[in-house]
């Protein structure tokens, strides 16, 4: 597995804030997207940790992005 840079944490880190910003505004699958994204980059930067502390951050990603794809359409 490739590594994954500071400069991409940064981005994953920067994607998160923002999709908390935007989920406040009201845009609540746009922030939920941006939430599950930053935070699958963050767990796959944890690959070499113990296997709960690898998997776990990544399941709950990747059930935020379904959640997200299931919210019906707004206004």
């Amino acid at each position: 597995m490739r590594a994954i840079t500071g400069l991409q944490l940064r981005a994953a880190y920067i994607a998160i804030s923002l999709g908390v910003l935007v989920g406040i505004a009201g845009f609540v699958r746009t922030g939920a997207l941006l939430i599950s994204a930053g935070t699958g980059v963050i767990a796959l930067s944890q690959w070499d940790k113990r296997r709960i502390e690898r998997y776990l951050p990544l399941a709950i990603a990747i059930i935020l992005f379904g959640l997200a794809i299931a919210l019906p359409k707004g206004l």
